[in-house]
């Protein structure tokens, strides 16, 4: 369920840049990550790194809280990392937050991220490295907090243009609401232009498991279809249709990966078939420079069958490309 915008937990300060200009002098020992962030963010975010108020860091942009677990880790450390060196321009964010690009090694850049990562103390929340590149079909396992338009376009006997809003709402560390709202333009040849309402789907979805040394994520869901469409015009199938599913996310080397979604559609009427269907799908990401838009294409593979002997299976391929718009990688 395409880019959508989200916010990106990501201000390191600049506390007094000339400590980490060139003296001269032998090579002194490496500092550690939370030596680094007092030197350079703590003037701002607080050695607890909850920020500090405008009266103390003197302008009025609110410093965020990186204790804030629902704040802190929804973005991957490569974020993190793009504004900490090219500052928060880097991810259309505040000039108050500096760039540190010129007088932090990567390596240190690095411990500084890794040692703000230790303010959220909860490992109950996925981090931004398991929520891979939306596809055409498969549903995530990553919970989100979205609001995403999807348009398409078909020209056969019947012409038609379809729109879809989705909403997705994050509910705590690993739960998800989400609401569905199609609304359909058809075109029968030699008829005029039908509109209207879809079928309506509501859903909830929780990850049952998450590690990130692994590059895996689990989650279960479940959707309710109903017949909100008008079946006689066909905007709608006049069913209600229960959908419980199992969503998997699998991070692969090098910036590959690759998604699995499994279920199955039952009809409130008895008489209606039930079907079985599976959708997988592998990509991988490339980027432009260090910190700069990705691409990720992308194959799904979409199997589908009625719960009957006879039924015979049926297959889809669907190629597809990602690319992300704008500064803050959606």
């Amino acid at each position: 369920m395409v880019p959508a915008i989200s916010v990106l937990p990501l201000w390191l300060s600049a506390g007094i840049a000339l400590q980490f200009q060139t003296t001269g002098q032998a090579t002194a020992p490496a500092k550690s990550g939370p030596e680094l962030y007092q030197s350079a963010c703590a003037a701002c975010h607080g050695s607890d790194g909850k920020g500090l108020p405008e009266a103390v860091v003197g302008f009025r942009t609110p410093v965020p809280d990186f204790s804030d677990c629902s704040f802190a880790t929804p973005e991957p450390d490569a974020d993190w990392l793009a504004v900490v060196h090219g500052g928060g321009p880097m991810r259309a964010f505040d000039r108050m937050m500096p760039a540190f690009g010129d007088l932090l090694s990567d390596t240190e850049m690095q411990s500084i991220v890794g040692h703000v990562r230790t303010f959220c103390t909860s490992s109950h929340w996925p981090r931004g490295e398991l929520n891979f590149p939306r596809a055409l079909f498969t549903e995530k396992a990553f919970p989100e907090n979205e609001a995403v338009w999807t348009m398409t376009v078909a020209s056969h006997e019947t012409r038609s243009i379809g729109n879809e809003f989705l909403y997705e709402q994050r509910i705590g560390a690993r739960s998800q609401f989400e609401v569905v709202v199609p609304i359909e333009f058809q075109q029968a040849e030699g008829q005029p232009w039908r509109r209207g309402l879809g079928d309506l789907a509501v859903a909830f979805k929780r990850v049952l498991y998450h590690d990130l040394g692994s590059g895996t994520i689990v989650s279960a869901a479940g959707e309710v279809i109903f017949p909100t469409g008008k079946e006689d015009l066909g905007l709608g199938n006049g069913l209600t249709v229960f959908e419980p599913f199992v969503a998997v996310g699998q991070a692969l080397p090098a910036d590959a990966f690759f998604q699995v979604q499994a279920g199955v559609e039952l009809p409130a009427d008895g008489d209606a078939a039930s079907e079985a269907f599976w959708r997988v799908t592998g990509g991988k990401s490339f980027f432009e420079g260090r910190f700069g838009r990705s691409w990720s294409p992308m194959v799904e593979v979409l199997g589908a069958r009625e719960l009957e002997d006879v039924a015979a299976t049926t297959w889809d391929v669907v190629p597809q490309l990602q690319v992300t718009l704008s500064r803050r990688q959606h």
